[in-house]
């Protein structure tokens, strides 16, 4: 799933003052939800989103520093009904999107 997170830049201590907030972003990065996820620390995670990265972050509102703002399933591959590939599956679900837009 497409997932967004926001949040704030450090601010650039030798170009602001050191009240600054820093620069505001948005980000949008796929994701994956699930019921339980343990980290490489063996910290277990309940409903959370898990990024490429292995960072957790909670749905918006609950007590977390990483939260999601807005998330949504990302849409199928063209001429399928897969949503995401990895590993090997990548290439083959690749060739079949090229092949797919070819004909359009």
């Amino acid at each position: 799933m497409a997932a967004a997170i926001t949040g704030r830049y450090p601010a650039d201590s030798a170009t602001e003052s050191d009240t600054a907030l820093g620069e505001e972003f948005w980000l949008v990065r796929p994701m994956v939800f699930t019921a339980l996820h343990r980290s490489e620390d063996g910290a277990e995670h309940r409903d959370c989103f898990v990024d490429s990265d292995g960072v957790v972050r909670l749905p918006y509102g609950l007590a977390s520093a990483e939260t999601v703002t807005h998330w949504a399933e990302l849409p199928t591959l063209p001429g399928g009904t897969t949503h995401l590939a990895l590993g090997e599956d990548a290439q083959s679900a690749l060739r079949n999107a090229w092949g797919a837009r070819s004909l359009t």
